[in-house]
């Protein structure tokens, strides 16, 4: 799903976003209701809005809706209005502009084969030409998401079934992408050609699942089969699961952030255990960038791993120095400078008795712009701690992502601006350090960069784009956006 760069990101968001989830079930009771919970598993990759539809035998049942997946489908009476053993469902993460029920997923439509519902995780980066073109052939677009382009070439593909028709929407498309469909035959899930995006099929009983991560399995009770693999198309019917593969053979690159952040730490990834990985990567980090401490403190959540296993490679301690509150609504009202200033206040408040005169690693899983490190920082050391040493589980991230994460612009990126010196000076640590790009490889069970063996997608940290950016605008390393072009 398309950010839309034209519209202002919210300055003090300086965090990277997983832009969707998606889940499905085929032949399983209350299908929709399993579909809430695999939604539920799945809220860290979307939180602004939701959507399930079902299928009964007879007709398509569909409710979308703004908010979580608690918010739009806790209540009994939603769930009993999608009834049928067939499903699926989507979290939507709007990267920037105005969040509408137009553009909440899964998209349905009605087909001359019968109904057809679609849900998309990822970036297609030439949906700008696929969509002028659709648009000159008289295909009216309701939603300004990249994820609608998928719909069009199925209608109008030549083809006579409606597996030929999704692989001749596939081979049209480039970006990177996972996603679930759904029509009254057939379950669907198909990954891109490099298998950027994540997606899982496992067994529930005599059902089938498609999941984004394996903690979407776990969360209904199914039973992990395997990785769908990239490239892959699988079609789940009542005779059971068919693999079709497209395109061929291809080199995986699979999104190397899953396993830094995106993924639930309690989610296996492409074989490897996330929360396993991450421990390995505050291994690797404490062997690249030890300094003389007294305690580890994690930024919370999403540095907790890394910094247990920063702590047990250096023999430092670990500890709770900041307490993240975990029930801080989206919406709540900043109306003033100095209430916005002290905005990170409400997520992260300082455990003073951990921090107070003491040497402080702090360790967390990236830097953007800088300004949360920095907020962060000068509460520790209000806190009274006397060093803060700011390690860091990612390499620095000096370019956009165009496949399926919300970044800022490149210009907007500290590390793409500034070296390390300079960085440390302005988030005021004494000393800053970042997973080299070889370390993380070595955590993650590489050999690192060798040419013989997978590896992955590390575009943002490196530059090396494996998808061709077709659409991108002016050359400039910016997001893509279907809605440029009609500003």
């Amino acid at each position: 799903m398309m950010p839309n760069p034209l519209a202002p990101r919210d300055a003090d968001d300086d965090t990277l976003h997983e832009e969707c989830g998606v889940f499905g079930v085929w032949n399983a009771t209350d299908a929709a209701a399993l579909t809430a919970l695999g939604l539920h598993a799945l809220q860290h990759r979307g939180q602004e809005a939701t959507g399930i539809v079902s299928y009964d035998g007879q007709q398509f049942h569909s409710h979308r809706g703004l908010g979580l997946v608690g918010d739009n489908f806790g209540d009994a009476k939603v769930i009993a209005g999608l009834p049928g053993p067939h499903a699926i469902g989507h979290n939507r993460y709007a990267t920037t502009g105005e969040t509408v029920l137009r553009n909440v997923q899964p998209l349905y439509g009605d087909f001359e084969f019968g109904g057809l519902a679609v849900g998309h995780n990822g970036n297609l980066t030439n949906a700008h030409s696929l969509r002028r073109a659709l648009v000159r052939r008289g295909c009216l677009f309701q939603s300004t998401t990249d994820s609608e382009v998928f719909v069009h070439l199925i209608a109008i593909s030549l083809y006579s079934t409606v597996v030929d028709r999704l692989i001749d929407a596939l081979k049209q498309v480039v970006g990177a992408y996972s996603l679930v469909a759904l029509t009254k035959e057939a379950l669907f899930g198909a990954r891109d050609p490099l298998g950027v995006r994540p997606l899982i099929l496992g067994r529930l009983g005599s059902g089938w699942v498609l999941t984004s991560e394996s903690c979407g399995l776990d969360i209904v009770g199914a039973e992990f089969v395997r990785d769908v693999e990239p490239g892959e198309v699988v079609v789940i019917d009542d005779a059971g699961v068919h693999s079709i593969k497209p395109f061929g053979r291809n080199r995986p690159r699979f999104c190397v952030f899953e396993y830094i952040y995106f993924a639930r730490p309690d989610s296996v990834m492409e074989g490897v255990p996330v929360y396993a990985a991450r421990k390995a990567i505050g291994v690797e980090l404490a062997r690249e960038s030890g300094v003389a401490a007294d305690v580890v403190v994690p930024v919370p959540d999403s540095g907790v791993p890394a910094a247990m296993g920063y702590a047990e490679e250096s023999g430092i301690p670990f500890e709770l120095g900041i307490i993240r509150n975990h029930y801080v609504g989206r919406t709540f009202i900043e109306p003033t400078d100095q209430i916005r200033h002290l905005g990170v206040r409400l997520k992260h408040s300082a455990n003073r008795p951990v921090l107070e005169g003491r040497r402080v690693v702090l360790v967390d899983d990236s830097i953007v712009r800088g300004t949360t490190s920095r907020k962060i920082v000068e509460m520790v050391r209000a806190a009274g701690a006397r060093e803060v040493h700011l390690r860091i589980s990612s390499p620095p991230t000096t370019h956009s992502c165009f496949y399926g994460i919300d970044t800022p612009e490149q210009n907007q990126l500290l590390a793409a601006r500034h070296d390390l010196a300079a960085m440390a000076r302005l988030i005021g640590v004494e000393s800053l350090a970042f997973i080299s790009i070889d370390g993380l490889y070595r955590a993650l069970g590489r050999d690192g960069r060798d040419e013989t063996a997978p590896y992955y997608c590390d575009a943002c940290f490196t530059g090396d784009y494996p998808i061709p950016l077709a659409d991108q605008i002016d050359n400039e390393s910016r997001q893509l956006s279907l809605l440029a072009e009609h500003h």
